[in-house]
């Protein structure tokens, strides 16, 4: 597959501290929107309300997203806004309303604002949007050519949200150096913007690696902290650098491949997506033969409660051949790794890392 090399680096304006929510009038102000729809979560939706600012100076649209990020839902919204006529969208939850939000704006050409609510991955920074069927099995990644219009984002905001999303966010994140690195390292001479897409990948997993356990403790404790802050940027801000500096030498190849065909085994569908990106690090590091970074990963991983096997996640080993299959598929990103991955390479991998954690 030819990898592609278009910078799509950031939004077009990312702000990162307490309390970020209270500026969202002004910077609605800024570009001129009066009227917008807004779109939300529920579970989140709950605790992100009372952070929101006092927005009765303006017309507001208030919307549950619909639980997914579908052609179905993107139809029904883009329907609403042809109606409605509303100034620009503001999405307030986590990725998947993230994601529908930027598929909403791109067909209806309507800026976006993102206050995120987890930092389970990097949704709320890149100009993509990930789309699900209605099975609930990926459909497919979609790059849009404008940023998000801003990102607001506020770790007290996060300091509420589920413990096991930012551990999920922390594996999908972990992914960006595994996979790039087994992109970029076939190199014989890097860009300057894959140059800066490694830096940001190295990054991810040496901050991940030094200040997870920290920040998972400062949500316990329900107690802001600079580690807590910097695995919530790394999750969301340099995470989305490297695929925004590095395009498709800075995103996915073995381990999303692997994700992506679990979710077409409906017992992985209750799942967090960082938790199956997780077990795919592992599944891709022992396609390449890397056991000792799987030693290095293995008590990292425990100690975050990521699933380091089929069974940690539910499943046992029947389902081997299927994900096996799907990943290898043809148009996967698994093919971006150096040597040929074949239906049988993914299914021995998976069977060796079986019998390696129990």
């Amino acid at each position: 597959m030819e990898k592609s090399l278009i910078v799509r680096g950031a939004p077009q304006e990312y702000v990162c501290k307490q309390g970020a929510w209270q500026e969202l009038p002004q910077h609605l102000k800024n570009r001129d929107i009066t009227k917008f729809l807004l779109l939300h979560g529920k579970k989140s939706w709950q605790v992100a309300e009372r952070f929101l600012p006092d927005l009765s100076g303006f017309d507001v649209f208030s919307h549950y997203y619909g639980g997914e990020c579908s052609d179905a839902l993107k139809d029904h919204f883009v329907d609403w806004i042809k109606e409605t006529d509303v100034d620009g969208i503001v999405a307030v939850g986590g990725g998947k309303v993230s994601d529908l939000a930027k598929f909403v704006g791109a067909e209806t050409f309507k800026p976006v604002i993102i206050l995120p609510t987890l930092a389970a991955t990097c949704a709320a920074y890149t100009p993509i949007s990930v789309v699900y069927r209605e099975t609930g099995e990926m459909d497919r990644l979609i790059i849009f050519p404008q940023s998000v219009a801003l990102t607001l984002l506020d770790p007290q905001v996060l300091l509420d949200s589920p413990k096991e999303y930012l551990a999920a966010g922390i594996g999908d994140t972990l992914a960006k150096w595994y996979e790039s690195d087994a992109i970029i390292s076939q190199l014989d001479v890097l860009p300057m913007e894959v140059e800066v897409a490694r830096f940001a990948a190295r990054k991810c997993r040496d901050n991940l690696l030094t200040d997870s356990e920290k920040a998972l403790q400062a949500i316990d404790e329900q107690a802001l902290s600079q580690a807590f802050i910097n695995v919530v940027e790394t999750n969301i801000m340099l995470a989305g650098m490297v695929g925004g500096f590095g395009d498709a030498y800075g995103r996915s190849s073995g381990a999303h491949s692997i994700h992506d065909a679990l979710t077409s085994v409906p017992a992985s569908h209750g799942l967090l997506h960082g938790n199956k990106v997780a077990y795919g690090i592992l599944v891709q590091l022992a396609i390449e033969g890397k056991w000792d970074e799987i030693d290095l990963l293995l008590p990292f991983y425990r100690k975050l409660g990521l699933p380091v096997s089929l069974k940690d996640m539910g499943m046992t080993a029947d389902v081997i051949e299927t994900v096996a299959k799907k990943a290898s598929h043809e148009d996967e990103w698994i093919h971006y790794m150096k040597e040929t991955i074949t239906q049988d390479v993914v299914a021995k991998a998976m069977r060796a890392l079986e019998k390696y954690t129990v």
